[in-house]
């Protein structure tokens, strides 16, 4: 063990605090596209820069909730894990990265992503509460004030 779990828990709670709005960023980003407030190359660009440092992030929560085995957790994050993988291994070799200004409004993968990024951003926001719930209770049971019986007063 790294880490105390309320520690463990506060570090998930802050990653996924910054991959929801992150996520919220790339939903706006997308939606301007859509509505040609943009143009494919600079929104595709953009997104990309943030593909790496969000699979990262996810990836070194994923190991972190491994190694201080909490397997529930660590089984509801591997999901959304092994498919940010997945979506960065399957880009071809010459396109820039998963975001490509020149396919992204061809067969429907404006949508693709749109979609993605909400069902992304649904799983964020429901692991926030459950970090934010772990650790309440994990704070809860580690008492940080340990008293003996014969210093309490009762007296006021």
């Amino acid at each position: 063990m790294f880490f105390s779990d309320p520690l463990l828990y506060a570090m998930c709670m802050v990653e996924t605090g910054a991959a929801l709005f992150l996520l919220v960023y790339f939903i706006i980003t997308l939606s301007d596209l859509e509505c040609d407030y943009l143009n494919a190359q600079q929104c595709c660009s953009t997104l990309n820069m943030y593909v790496v440092p969000k699979m990262v992030a996810h990836l070194t929560m994923t190991a972190l909730l491994i190694l201080h085995w909490h397997w529930v957790l660590f089984l509801t994050a591997l999901p959304t894990a092994v498919w940010i993988v997945y979506e960065y291994i399957k880009v071809p070799a010459g396109n820039p990265g998963v975001f490509d200004p020149t396919e992204i409004h061809n067969r429907g993968q404006l949508k693709r992503h749109m979609r993605d990024s909400l069902i992304h951003l649904g799983y964020n926001l429901l692991a926030f509460f459950m970090y934010l719930y772990c650790m309440i209770i994990a704070l809860l049971k580690d008492n940080p004030i340990k008293q003996r019986d014969d210093e309490i007063s009762s007296e006021f």
